[in-house]
């Protein structure tokens, strides 16, 4: 069985239950066009593939992204790593690496793709969709997503998920608090899921904040969110239901609010614009507190200096390993041991900003925030003193059997620690 049905059925069967859900999001291709596959600065151990540039017009370095190719290999590596548990793409990519390559075949890892792309997503240089209220489109179909055809052959009875395809999608909606273009939008969302059922396809639900001004004042957006989502919900039966919500987490109380009023509805949280690492960080791990129990990353992950180890950190604090401010610490010590420039001097990654949470980044401004009297945040003395304070060692409590003893390490051992298995893992 897929992990992400193992955790969903232990997290609904278990009040208390540990289970947290990871989800790559690397879907982008269905927003970004050209800018999708990121920056790249990472490349995956494959390298890079041939691109054609014409040097009296520009170079390879100018143009600065990665191409498809590039972008399918680090998918790859990503689910060859294994500490996902949805690995979420675009009907195009689903088609290559789950049918074609059967990537997911032998994997727990669950291949899902985007199932509707509403204008709110239709982020082209240049073009002015973003600004309009979101209407609701579907690209891709169910059948293309379940086998890369218009007509899939579903077999009468057996196992729902034996199809060569993906059988998990994602139905993004966006409330503008507009009567005519909501019911269009719910209407929309009416016929997914009915299609769905008959087709036996499973699905989460993305809720977006409005991509206009709704006339909502920012403070009473996230009770306007809730009670769209509970009022919406409680006309569909189980047959219809998404598997989980990945929604923009509007803090404390507004999540414990919607957790606690059904303790069968999963709720989780989407990533948003990239952001600082210890916005990524800080923000899985403030949503599991207050009950979110999926983390769905795209930007966050796919703007990371190295995604592998941005990706064992995020499973590392979501199992309680370290915390957000270790963490961004030791993700520095490891992108020094492999001598990668950081995005961002480390006291101005210990820095939370205020995140754009739809895909015209614009729309919001992102403030920047500091996080006062965090002494993790100083800057050391000199270079010289912060490069030694990053230094890995190997200096941590240890069993008999010589393996670590985490419960009697200090903070800075823990960090200590994993940084310096992260180094040697991905060196």
């Amino acid at each position: 069985m897929k992990s992400l049905y193992q955790k969903l059925a232990d997290i609904r069967a278990n009040r208390d239950s540990k289970a947290f859900i990871i989800a790559d999001a690397k879907d982008a291709d269905m927003a970004f066009g050209v800018r999708a596959p990121g920056v790249d600065k990472f490349i995956s151990k494959e390298g890079r593939h041939p691109a054609q540039f014409s040097p009296e017009v520009w170079t390879r370095d100018e143009f600065g992204h990665r191409n498809l190719p590039e972008f399918l290999d680090i998918i790859r590596e990503v689910t060859q790593q294994g500490l996902v548990d949805i690995m979420l793409m675009s009907a195009a990519v689903n088609e290559q690496l789950t049918i074609k390559e059967g990537l997911f075949k032998n994997s727990h890892i669950t291949p899902a793709a985007r199932a509707n792309d509403a204008t709110d997503v239709w982020a082209a240089r240049h073009g002015s969709y973003l600004k309009e209220p979101a209407r609701p489109f579907r690209s891709a179909s169910i059948d293309h997503i379940q086998c890369g055809k218009v007509e899939c052959d579903r077999p009468e009875e057996g196992d729902d998920d034996d199809f060569p395809g993906a059988n998990l999608g994602l139905f993004s909606v966006t409330w503008v608090n507009d009567l005519d273009r909501d019911y269009k939008t719910l209407q929309a969302f009416k016929d997914f899921r009915e299609e769905a059922e008959r087709k036996r396809f499973k699905y989460f639900l993305e809720v977006f904040d409005p991509n206009v001004n709704s006339g909502i004042s920012p403070e009473k957006l996230g009770e306007f969110i809730n009670d769209q989502i509970l009022r919406n919900l409680a006309g569909v039966t189980e047959a219809g239901r998404p598997q989980f919500l990945k929604i923009v987490y509007h803090g404390p109380k507004l999540m414990e609010e919607l957790c606690q009023y059904d303790p069968q509805m999963v709720v989780g949280i989407l990533g948003g614009s990239a952001g600082t690492t210890y916005d990524a960080f800080k923000l899985l791990h403030d949503a599991k507190k207050y009950g979110a129990r999926v983390a769905l990353y795209g930007r966050k992950i796919n703007n990371a200096e190295h995604q592998l180890a941005f990706v064992e950190f995020l499973r590392l604090i979501a199992e309680g390993a370290v915390n957000p401010e270790e963490a961004v610490r030791a993700y520095h010590g490891v992108l020094q041991g492999l001598n990668i420039k950081p995005n961002r001097a480390l006291e101005d990654d210990l820095v939370i900003t205020e995140q754009a949470m739809s895909y015209d980044g614009s729309a919001v401004q992102k403030a920047k925030i500091e996080v006062r009297n965090n002494p993790l945040a100083k800057k050391p003395a000199s270079e010289a003193a912060r490069v030694e304070a990053s230094a890995p060692t190997t200096d941590w409590p240890k069993k008999e059997n010589g393996k670590p003893d985490f419960a009697a390490m200090t903070r800075e051992q823990r960090r200590a620690y994993h940084r310096a298995r992260l180094t040697r893992t991905f060196g």
